[in-house]
Parts: C-alpha cells; structure tokens; sequence
C-alpha cells in the first residue's frame, strides 16, 4: 500500500474482497452492514454528484456530524476527486464552525442533521464561498426551502446520473492522485489560540497505520467500535487509516447515550480513548462497587490485590509464582472476567490511551482485571502515534518507545523532538508557525520530557505549563490533575502554582456521582452550583485531596482548593473540544479567584458569566470557600 492514496486503497479492499463487511451502523436497534463493495458504490456516487456540483481538485469539504457511515463516505469521495477533507466537532458553536470553515475556504459542507445545518444556515451571511450544504438526516428539514440545501442521498442520484455520461470519469481521477497529496486538514486542539489546520497527506496517513500496525497487528475482520469524533485525529487514525489499510471492520454506535451499551454488543478486538474516557469508567465502576451488596464488595476487595501483584510484577519484569498465577485465574474467572465484559472489553487484543497523561492508579487498575492498556504519545502534526508501549514491556510512567520508522531525541532545553514520514506537511496559510515546528525535518512538539536507559519516552508536560515554585522546584501540573481526576468525585482539577509559593488548585466536582453520594446521604440540593457549595460536599472533596496529597511529594501537594461554581466547558472556552484545559484562558478568566486562593481569605466573591447552547447567558453571583489541607479552612 506504500505510494497509495486512501481511495486507491479502497478500490482495491472492494475488487479483493468484496463481500467482507467493512462497516456497520446500529439504527433503530438494527445492526446495518455495509461490504467494502457497498463502501466503494456509496464514495462513488458521492464523489460523482460531487463532481456535477462543480468540486474540483484541491477544493476543501468540511464534515460536522456524530460518527455515521456518511461521515466516511463523505471524505473518501472528497479525497477521490484531489480534495480534501475537514471534520470539525459536532459541539462547535456557529462562531467557531465559521473560523474554520473560512480559514480552509471550504466550498461543501456535510452536516449531519437539523441542528449542525441551523448552525450552518445562522452564519451563512459569514461564509459566502461555501456553495452547497449536504445534509444526511432528514428529520426535520423536508420543508426546508434554500438553494444551498440538498439532500445526500439525492447528490448520489445526480453521480449515477453523471456516471451514465462520463463512465470513466471517477475512476480517472482517483488515479490521478498521489500518496503525496494532501488529504486531510486535521485541526489543533487550540490551547493556546484559535485552532491552526495541520495539513496531512495520504502517506502520512498510510504510513502512521503502516506502522503501528508493525507493532500491534490486527486482522481483516477485527471488530473495532469509532465513537469519539472523528474531527480529532485519533478517531481518524483507526477508522479511516487503520480501518482502510488493514481492513478491520468499524462499527458505529446508534447514539452517542448508547456508546456503552454498544461497546457491549460488539465487544471490540481493539480500542481506542483518551484519558477521560478511562477516568469515566473507573469513576462510575468504583460508584457501582460502593453501592454493591456486602458479598460483591468483599469478593472485590478480596480479589483485586490479586489483580494488582500480576500487574505490578508484568510492569517491574518480575517472575510469578505458579501459585499466584492459579489465583489470578481463579479471581479471572470469578471475578475479572465479568468486569471486562460489563466494559464490553471482553475481547480486546489492546487498548490505547493518548491526547493527556493517564493516571498510573488507573493503569494498575485496568491490567489488574487484565485489559492490555497501553499508553501513546504523538500529536495531530504527526498523525496522533509516533511513540506506543510494546506488549510486555509497559512501564506505566512512560508513553513507550517509538514505532518502526520514528525517531526521538530530547533538545537542549528538554524539548521532546520527532522524526518521521507521518510528520504533516505544514499549516494550511501559517508558514511562520510551521518554520517554528518543524526544523530539519524534526518536528518541535512544545512538550517537555526526557529518554531512559531502555529507551522509553517520559513526558512531563506542555513546556510552557511546567510549574517551577518560587522556591526553583520543578513539577509537573498535569501528574496532580491526574491524580485529583482518580477520585470517583472529582471530574476536572486545574492545579495552579507557577511563580508561587506553593500549589493549589479549582476543582469541578463530578456531577453524577456527587449527586449520587448526596442522595444516599440525604442530602438536598437543586443545581450544580448548590451541590458544590454544599458543606457535606466540601467535606467529601477535602477528604479525596488529602487522600491525594499523601501520595503526592511535598513540594507537589496542594495546600488550598475551591470547588468551582461552574464545570469547566468549551463552550466558554475553558476547554478545548478534545476537552483539554486551556491554562492561559483559564488564568486570566479566574484571575481574582486564584489571587484569593493566595490570600489570607476564608471565602471569595465571584460573579461569573455561564453560557448555554442556545447562546442565552446567565449572571451567576456566589462566594466559594476556601478549603485548606493543613485541616482548617483558610
């Protein structure tokens, strides 16, 4: 598949094997399959009614929508014609749909259903080069009169219609493309400012999946379940790369509420998720755990060490006695077995984690019951994966080793470096930014880390959000957030200390299971403001972040804490739409809350603006308590 392009790639799945199913969608509770035959036929009479519509070579088509079949289609058919694709989230608000679709001058946009296309339609006066509008789901829309406005299905009407004329014309022009062509515009998480478009090629694409799969094969076949968006590269990489190049079979979840439920169904061979979605899964499996019968929770208590030496012993490379190896079959069996099966984990090969550090509890935690998790490190600039842990040799502090044609080197001022053909070709109308990324032919990563003796890559953080004290200590602010995120009551943490005298930090409680906590406890309450200033609550928290804070080393423990009057959202631009937290935005918005956590103040007085989806905003005036670790509020 070297020196292919994704639709060439295609082509060939569907001549080879024709009738293996290649994806399945679940509506209304049917399992719909498509064969790589019907794959091929859907891209291309997309990409012909494309065509009719004027698409040409080099035009960008943007895609908003959940995970759908469409989705796909819509960007191989794109990619077939020498275009490129853009995804962008499907919880993007009108004003941040409008950036993007400006900034990559997209002349097609595919949404979804009536929600992404009100969105579309209120910017419209914002976005006059875009030329069509495809929508997918027709709940809600037939009556919708606009020139813009067609139908999916009927666009693939006008590409058979086309074909009739032009019998050759598809398959020309996938012909004319080359692995070096530019076929997807990939979108930074923006941490720091608006999102910068990483330009990325087929090769760059074919190259990642290539490789990693060198490292951890799959099979024609292997069931796989895409539900994060597929806007972010990672959900790119296994869906559209790894899913084309070695042809695994990818499903799509009925609703985004149903993805658990479906994860069952399926019981996937390989995973993939970001951190907060571990997180969430131990947060409400320990909640279960609690709200267990007397036996269930003793059988767990009693078993889980058992987990916990097995895993310890694979991470220090230390032998197992045959005795302990019968025990952890046993607790297997009774026990660990039926947790991977209630995750719908039950038959995965592997799992990997990646877009933020992943707690080393919550590590221990999945090998225990014997899910191979296994960190990776990479960046949307180089197609998500550059470094990944080997089967047997997981060190849970580390990200891994590179994979097969990847270098890495650390930089003078600590600066993890990469080298590989999976490297992006630049950001689209940034060259300024791309001089400053990519020097001879390394790609700068911003992140701080260093290499061990084995050769296995540790990441410290974001080299600009590593906190130095006032006292010259160095650590790092994402290792305590990690920590505080293992608490079943803590969602979000944001520590805080650079230049100070010490560390503290805004939590968000999570909502769920505090209120969960609350109701057993008798406790009444109405909003998430009421809960999070509850006393009992605070109570709760402060018992989790000293419980923490003993496992953290002095100079990294928190010393004071607030329980914000609001979740962190991205919608308010608190957090990126891969929901990773934007320190310099959430400096400056909380810049008196966090002046008051260094003061001598027992409570501070906030007023705070809270926007909701339909654009309203609502005055929230409150006084956050000041919690202290040494025992006493401050």
């Amino acid at each position: 598949m070297a020196g292919q392009t994704l639709p060439q790639i295609l082509i060939e799945r569907a001549e080879s094997r024709p009738e293996r199913v290649a994806l399945r969608e679940k509506d209304y509770g049917i399992w719909n399959e498509f064969t790589w035959e019907s794959y091929y036929r859907n891209v291309k009479a997309l990409a012909l009614g494309l065509a009719n519509l004027g698409f040409q070579r080099g035009d960008k088509l943007a895609i908003i929508g959940d995970n759908r079949p469409e989705w796909v289609f819509s960007e191989l058919a794109a990619q077939s014609l020498g275009g490129i694709s853009v995804g962008i989230y499907q919880e993007s608000l009108p004003a941040e749909i409008s950036y993007v679709l400006n900034h990559c001058e997209a002349k097609f946009v595919v949404v979804e259903d009536q929600e992404q296309l009100d969105k579309v339609l209120e910017i419209e006066s914002e976005i006059p080069h875009v030329s069509n509008i495809i929508y997918y789901d027709p709940r809600g829309i037939r009556n919708y009169q606009h020139d813009k406005i067609m139908f999916f299905e009927h666009v693939q009407e006008l590409g058979s219609r086309f074909e009739k004329e032009n019998p050759d014309y598809f398959d020309e022009q996938v012909k004319l493309g080359e692995s070096s062509d530019i076929a997807i515009f990939s979108y930074t998480s923006g941490t720091t400012g608006n999102p910068k478009a990483a330009m990325l090629t087929h090769d760059n694409l074919v190259k990642m999946a290539r490789n990693l799969t060198q490292v951890d094969p799959l099979e024609e076949g292997d069931e796989y379940l895409s539900f994060l968006p597929l806007a972010w590269i990672g959900e790119q990489m296994m869906t559209i790369c790894v899913g084309l190049s070695i042809g695994i079979t990818v499903n799509f979840p009925e609703e985004p509420s149903t993805v658990k439920e479906n994860l069952r169904e399926i019981g996937p061979h390989v995973m993939f998720a970001p951190p907060r979605i571990w997180e969430e899964m131990i947060s409400k499996f320990q909640v279960r755990i609690q709200d267990a019968s007397w036996l269930k929770r003793k059988i767990y208590q009693w078993l889980k060490p058992i987990g916990e030496k097995m895993a310890d012993a694979a991470f220090n490379r230390e032998p197992v006695s045959g005795g302990t190896r019968l025990l952890y079959r046993f607790a297997d069996y009774l026990l660990f077995s039926a947790i991977r099966d209630h995750f719908g984990l039950l038959r995965l090969k592997r799992a990997y984690t990646g877009g933020a550090a992943l707690g080393p509890d919550i590590f221990r935690f999945f090998h225990g019951i014997g899910v191979n998790l296994k960190q990776i490190y990479g960046q949307t600039e180089i197609v998500g994966i550059a470094v990944a842990h080997r089967d047997g040799d997981i060190k849970f502090d580390s990200v891994g080793v590179p994979i097969p044609e990847t270098e890495a080197k650390i930089s003078e001022e600590g600066e993890i470096l990469l080298k590989s053909p999976s490297v992006f070709a630049g950001y689209y109308n940034n060259e300024k930014s791309t001089r400053e990324t990519i020097e001879d032919g390394w790609l700068h990563t911003g992140d701080a880390g260093y290499i061990d003796d084995d050769g296995h890559l540790y990441v410290i953080d974001r080299l600009k959000d590593v906190i130095r004290l006032d006292t010259g200590e160095m650590f790092s602010p994402q290792f305590i957030e990690n920590k505080l995120k293992f608490s079943p009551y803590i969602q979000e943490a944001v520590a805080i200390g650079k230049g100070r005298p010490y560390v503290v930090a805004i939590i968000n409680i999570d909502m769920s299971n505090v209120g969960r906590w609350a109701e057993l406890n008798q406790i009444a309450y109405t909003t998430y403001t009421d809960l999070s200033a509850k006393p009992e609550v605070l109570d709760l928290i402060h018992k989790e972040v000293a419980k923490i804070n003993e496992g953290l080393e002095e100079k990294a423990r928190i010393k004071k804490f607030v329980l914000l009057y609001k979740e962190l959202d991205a919608d308010d631009e608190e957090l990126t739409r891969t929901k990773k937290v934007r320190r310099g935005f959430v400096a400056e918005k909380y810049r008196d809350l966090i002046e008051g956590l260094y003061s001598e103040t027992d409570e501070i007085h906030v007023e705070g603006r809270i926007r909701y989806r339909d654009g309203k905003e609502t005055v929230i005036k409150t006084n956050l308590r000041v919690m202290s670790l040494d025992g006493e509020v401050a």
